[in-house]
């Protein structure tokens, strides 16, 4: 019971040093960038939707194409993750209702666009979602370190360009990686029922 009442005691303390140090993280990347390549990490930032939704779409029309039932089951589970991971991460911003850093603090510097509320990042959920299941579906080297690279920028994009805090990015990766691995689970799940 002890034990219980000191952490409550001191959650208000370890809630603001972890504030410090993520608006201090934030900091240091938004207003010490390199504002020449603003335009580069507004175009990673901005292709982290359109290539999450976009792959699997590929993938399954490819599938049909070919009539590769392998390439069509990997299509929906990688489109089956990036929407998990779009609907947490959707559901947790407006449950949490963090506001974005720019908001709170007005020295950053805010690059892009950022309307919803901050926590987590979607951009990031999305991208990691994307990583995470096309690694797990291709466990191959030139897929997955080209994959996960993407990612990383996506969410240091986010923090680069003064739209989100460094745990903001962190949460969207859990997310995206999580739901990956989740849908994986469920979909091997689903496999061994069809075949009892």
């Amino acid at each position: 019971m002890k034990k219980c009442l000191t952490i409550l005691l001191l959650l208000p303390v370890i809630s603001i040093y972890s504030q410090n140090i993520d608006i201090n993280i934030l900091k240091d990347i938004n207003l010490n960038r390199n504002k020449q390549l603003d335009g580069i990490f507004r175009g990673i930032t901005n292709s982290a939707a359109p290539v999450a939704y976009a792959v699997p779409v590929l993938l399954l029309g490819y599938g049909l194409m070919k009539k590769d039932s392998l390439t069509k089951q990997n299509a929906l589970y990688i489109g089956t993750t990036v929407l998990s991971s779009e609907i947490i991460s959707t559901i947790l911003k407006y449950s949490v209702a963090r506001p974005r850093p720019f908001v709170t603090y007005p020295f950053l510097e805010k690059v892009t666009s950022g309307g919803s509320p901050s926590f987590p990042s979607g951009h990031t959920s999305d991208a990691f979602a994307l990583a995470t299941s096309v690694s797990i579906a291709y466990p191959k080297w030139y897929v997955i370190i080209p994959s996960y690279a993407w990612a990383g920028a996506v969410g240091y994009s986010r923090m680069d360009l003064g739209v989100h805090y460094p745990s903001d990015v962190l949460a969207g990766a859990i997310i995206g990686a999580g739901s990956a691995y989740l849908c994986y689970k469920g979909q091997q799940w689903l496999h061994k029922k069809r075949k009892q």
